[in-house]
């Protein structure tokens, strides 16, 4: 199998680059990064190079632009293309959405921009979403105003992460709201200076970096489709998950670590620059038994 490594993807709307085992991923198509299907399969592209590119483990994603992160679909294109051809592009959008939250890699999602309609479903379909506090930015989606619906998942989506009747609300009156507004709606899940956003996301995501990756992809992956059964099948979905990791290389590594005193190196393990289990150096940080 071959693919380009994320940050040697040659993208005409996206920047990709890597720094320390963190992807960031930029979308930048001015002059509103509206999107259009060839966005749309270039980040398919992009996200699909994440998925199996061990030396990214997470993502932040962000914009090129200092104004907008993204004003949703190109509206130019409703007026150009016939209805199923706009058809099958949300489609395809709903597939791309699904892939990121089915991708086990955590993906950071930082606003710093208007986040409008198809631009706050690309920020939903994240597993987090850090946000500017600059009160000129406006969130929200509507669609109804164009006699459509939030036709890339945001019907689904936005529910999930907010009061059912806010969300409808929000759908059916297409009010925009301040980043302020939308954090305590529960839309965001915390709120910096623009200036200290990227910062933010990038502190957390080096934290995730150094956990087991596979156990953290399997986190995501119980907590994304579990959601979607009945207790009891969700049950049996964890459970299959944990017995992937039980008797794994990252957990012989974390349960060495526990029991020798020290931190684990699960980078080490993953990257294969370590064997698991293997004694502490003499650099390797003690911890303390909780």
């Amino acid at each position: 199998m071959t693919l380009r490594p994320f940050d040697e993807l040659e993208l005409e709307y996206f920047t990709t680059e890597v720094d320390n085992h963190v992807g960031v991923l930029r979308l930048d198509r001015p002059p509103a990064n509206a999107h259009d299907i060839d966005v749309l399969l270039e980040l398919q592209r992009a996200v699909e190079s994440i998925r199996f590119d061990e030396n990214v483990r997470a993502v932040l994603f962000g914009s090129a632009n200092d104004t907008f992160f993204s004003t949703g679909f190109d509206i130019q294109e409703l007026d150009e293309e016939s209805g199923q051809q706009v058809g099958y592009a949300s489609q395809t959008s709903k597939e791309v959405m699904m892939k990121i939250r089915s991708t086990d890699t955590i993906f950071i999602a930082m606003v710093n921009g208007h986040c409008m309609g198809g631009g706050l479903e690309l920020a939903l379909a994240c597993d987090f979403r850090y946000v500017g506090n600059d009160e000129s930015y406006n969130v929200g989606m509507p669609e109804i105003h164009l006699g459509l619906i939030a036709g890339e998942a945001g019907t689904q989506l936005l529910p999930r992460y907010i009061d059912r009747s806010e969300a409808l609300e929000m759908m059916l009156t297409g009010e925009t709201f301040t980043p302020e507004e939308a954090t305590e709606k529960g839309i965001f899940d915390k709120i910096f200076p623009p200036e200290e956003i990227e910062d933010a996301a990038f502190e957390f995501a080096e934290e995730i970096v150094k956990k087991p990756s596979v156990a953290v992809g399997n986190n995501k992956l119980a907590v994304n489709e579990g959601l979607e059964m009945p207790l009891q099948d969700a049950l049996v979905h964890e459970r299959e998950l944990q017995n992937r990791l039980l008797g794994s290389d990252v957990a012989e590594e974390g349960v060495s670590a526990f029991l020798e005193d020290r931190e684990p190196d699960f980078l080490g393990v993953e990257l294969g620059d370590k064997e698991p289990g293997e004694e502490a150096t003499d650099e390797t940080e003690p911890i303390a038994n909780e």
